[in-house]
């Protein structure tokens, strides 16, 4: 493999945990063909220039006003640098580190037994040392005001320790939401054939794209170009596993193993019980409005929506796998039913004022029992429940996805990627970084809920 070829490779799985535009990433992927002359054929490379055209079109040869990255959970690098100068075992941290909870937390207990402090023990009242204790502890030469400095220091590392843990699973939550598990899969198994890493390095683009303030639906991921680089995989060498962890159609899965398909079943039931939890949590500090799912005030509409893409993007893996390794059986029996998002009320007012009113699957959603109270075994879903409570409320429950998912894609036109502010559509880039720098378009509705994903 030629350094270039390395290195465009590594690019393209680096792009698989941001969020890259389809167009650039098209661009990268056009590069590494052109490093092994003859690997790509003329529909493949027609649909690959089209899209990279797309992003030199502008004078701005490509540029977005977007960040291109996942919202990441603010370090600890300050309170690293602070302890630095209070402790004698820590040493000075290197600017890049901060982010590593076990580092964190390997701080804060080495730190901890500087002052005899449990790790975890932070209660100001209960936890500290009298001064008695202190000296019988060895700290005798460490007056109060200094002891408590410390202490007061560790306590509010380990909250941040804390904060730091819950804002990456959220991050982890949405890409999962977005791309599957695309993010998670390793370098070698991503890189090991061209055409896998190509096809898996795209579709994430396009499932990455940002939600658009819209009530006629978000972009599909697997579009035309899509398409062309799925079609032109070889069978024999093509990475299934790695793409089936994106892309859980028949034509992928069949080719799978069974302890394969069993493998991921078990990575996507976890996935399950994680977003169960966070929706959970979300539920019990306030029970929203099932019958509309229009966000109210106090309602955490990111966390809920997050967990909800996270919930129905592993049901589907998790549906497709089961009905790919003919256990319909087990979805006869226990089969818990997708979860809507919330939206805004803007966006729920724009519905009405077009004719139209809530969606299709609410009131099966309002009907159906809370679903992470199915997949605990707290209420009973079988199949025919929910093909009931549909065909009650005039859902195709198997075309609605409620009680089977398709395993055939159907490819979308491509469409270049709009410059959005908070979901909604700006011409020009630079036009929308002045927009976004000013304020524009950061109402409470648009910055909760102003763009519902598709079900």
């Amino acid at each position: 493999m030629s350094p270039n070829t390395e290195q465009l490779l590594r690019e393209l799985h680096a792009s698989l945990g941001l969020r890259k535009r389809p167009e650039d990433v098209a661009q990268l992927i056009r590069d590494l063909f052109d490093t092994a002359p003859g690997e790509i054929d003329r529909p493949t490379r027609k649909a690959l220039d089209r899209a990279a055209r797309t992003s030199l079109r502008s004078l701005w040869h490509g540029y977005t006003s977007m960040m291109e990255d996942f919202a990441r959970p603010v370090g600890a690098q300050r309170q690293l640098a602070v302890s630095a100068g209070l402790f004698r075992t820590v040493a000075e941290p290197p600017e890049s580190h901060g982010d590593d909870p076990a580092e964190i937390e390997a701080v804060i207990r080495a730190a901890g037994e500087e002052i005899r402090k449990a790790y975890g023990h932070s209660d100001f009242h209960a936890d500290r040392l009298n001064r008695e204790q202190r000296a019988e502890a060895g700290l005798g030469d460490l007056s109060k005001r200094q002891y408590n400095k410390r202490f007061r220091l560790l306590r509010r590392m380990e909250a941040k320790l804390a904060r730091i843990i819950a804002e990456q699973r959220k991050r982890e939550i949405t890409m999962i939401g977005k791309s599957g598990l695309a993010s998670r899969l390793p370098y070698g198994e991503f890189a090991a054939d061209h055409g896998t890493a190509a096809f898996i390095a795209y579709l994430t683009a396009r499932a990455n794209l940002r939600s658009e303030f819209t009530v006629t639906g978000q972009q599909k991921p697997y579009d035309r170009v899509a398409e062309a680089l799925f079609d032109r995989l070889d069978p024999d060498t093509a990475g299934w596993f790695a793409i089936a962890q994106v892309h859980p159609v028949g034509q992928v899965l069949k080719r799978l193993t069974d302890e394969e398909r069993g493998l991921l079943i078990g990575r996507w039931h976890r996935i399950l019980l994680d977003a169960a939890e966070q929706l959970e949590a979300v539920w019990e500090r306030g029970p929203l409005d099932r019958t509309t799912m229009i966000v109210r005030r106090g309602d955490d509409s990111s966390t809920w929506n997050q967990a909800a893409r996270a919930w129905n993007q592993a049901r589907t893996h998790w549906l497709a796998l089961l009905q790919a390794m003919g256990a319909e059986d087990v979805v006869e029996r226990i089969c818990p039913g997708k979860v809507l998002p919330l939206i805004a009320a803007d966006v729920a007012a724009w519905h009405r004022s077009t004719g139209g009113g809530p969606h299709p699957d609410t009131g099966v959603w309002a009907e159906l029992p809370l679903p992470w109270d199915v997949l605990r075994g707290r209420a009973d879903c079988p199949e025919e429940l929910v093909e009931q409570v549909c065909r009650r409320h005039g859902v195709d429950p198997r075309r609605g996805g409620w009680s089977r998912v398709r395993t055939e894609a159907r490819a979308v036109p491509f469409r270049p990627t709009p410059e959005l502010v908070h979901g909604v559509t700006v011409a020009d880039p630079v036009l929308a970084a002045l927009l976004r720098s000013a304020g524009f378009f950061s109402g409470r509705g648009h910055r909760s809920a102003s763009a519902p994903e598709s079900l």
